[in-house]
């Protein structure tokens, strides 16, 4: 917890490397929705035409993915937005299997995963933020492992995010068992899933509010707003301005959000139904041992994880006042991962959707190959005029 929570406000701006770690922590954690967003933005949307995209927030800026395009901007210190584009390609397409139901959730997910960390670090780096020095341990292992410092970083953040992450959602609920009595009875293992899954929930919303307090991720969840925001702009048809998009919610039916909380609420039921079918044909109860419960948890989680996503995948393709009550604690729960973006968040989004949509805007080429915009050039982009 104290990894994930090390002050951003002071390390904002002088060392991008420490905060991109923390970042990542964060993000496998709690932003797991961030990353599912867009493969739930993914899924058909009835009353919208329109071609699908959806994205994430980023460090200062949002991430959109088109169907066969990704782009990145952020907004620097003076004003000027970097954007980059990249072709994108599902591995579906490639393999069939990884489209079939139920796989198609868990193999979403890992790829999310995956995109979602090279996209925050991508983002630090277009802010331009000049990166402390490298320490000799990581100057070593970067050298023994044939990898950039950064990468290596990554990669241990991301290692040390998913234990965490075990940890937090595994290890420490399935210890809340341990206060109910070993009674091996349906009623009794249906208590201990239920009794497990609230701490899971609660210390999902509490890490998020907690994380909310640090200005860096109040800033992130700004952003996130953006995104939502610009989606519904989209999606109504209407020219991406910050005026036509600022009057909609920061609520989206199909954000991750929801994902996250189906997931934890389906685990209840499926856990509970493995184990009275366990107790049922074997006679062993997987609740009186602690290591073995853990471990059925973590082998599982792709099954559930697919569930929840075929859940969800139904949610929105209907719109009905049963879907709607299904989705309102999702859409509740958002309230603590969204808040209302400032008009230039707004630009910053819009131009992201644009550069995934249309291509790179006219601008200054970079040598990294991206695009520097200035902030006159964004208010033509994005239909602003100021006095």
């Amino acid at each position: 917890m104290q990894a994930c929570c090390f002050s951003f406000a002071q390390n904002c701006g002088k060392t991008p490397r420490l905060r991109c770690v923390n970042r990542g922590l964060w993000y496998i954690i709690v932003c797991m929705y961030l990353l599912k967003q867009r493969s739930i933005y993914d899924m058909k949307n009835p009353s919208c035409p329109k071609v699908d995209i959806g994205g994430q927030a980023v460090l200062e800026g949002v991430m959109m993915k088109a169907p066969e395009h990704i782009a990145v901007a952020v907004r620097r210190e003076n004003g000027d937005v970097i954007v980059k584009r990249e072709q994108y390609e599902s591995p579906a397409k490639k393999h069939k299997w990884m489209a079939l139901p139920f796989i198609r959730g868990s193999v979403n997910m890992v790829q999310m995963l995956s995109m979602g960390m090279k996209t925050l670090t991508d983002a630090t780096d277009m802010l331009g933020v000049e990166a402390e020095e490298p320490s000799k341990f990581e100057k070593w292992l970067a050298a023994k492992l044939g990898k950039s410092v950064d990468k290596v970083v990554m990669a241990v953040a991301a290692v040390l995010a998913v234990i965490l992450s075990i940890g937090l959602f595994i290890l420490l609920p399935n210890v809340v068992i341990k206060l109910f009595p070993a009674a091996a009875t349906g009623g009794m293992l249906l208590l201990k899933n239920l009794a497990s899954g609230v701490v899971r929930i609660a210390i999902l919303i509490g890490y998020i509010l907690l994380a909310g307090r640090i200005p860096d991720m109040y800033r992130t969840f700004q952003y996130h707003g953006a995104e939502h925001k610009t989606v519904y702009c989209n999606e109504h048809d209407l020219p991406l301005t910050p005026e036509n998009c600022r009057p909609f919610t920061t609520l989206h039916p199909r954000c991750g959000t929801s994902f996250l909380l189906i997931t934890f609420v389906l685990s209840i039921v499926f856990y509970s139904v493995i184990d009275v079918l366990v107790l049922m044909v074997t006679g062993f109860d997987l609740g009186g041992n602690y290591l073995l419960r853990v471990l059925s948890r973590l082998l599982l989680l792709p099954v559930v994880a697919g569930i929840s996503y075929e859940s969800l995948k139904a949610l929105a393709h209907h719109d009905s006042v049963l879907t709607r009550i299904l989705r309102w604690p999702g859409m509740q729960m958002q309230r603590i991962t969204t808040h209302n973006p400032t008009d230039e968040m707004l630009q910053v989004a819009i131009v992201s959707m644009k550069t995934a949509l249309s291509g790179l805007p006219e601008g200054e080429m970079t040598p990294e190959g991206w695009v520097r915009l200035t902030a006159e050039q964004v208010d033509a982009l994005t239909g602003v005029t100021r006095a």
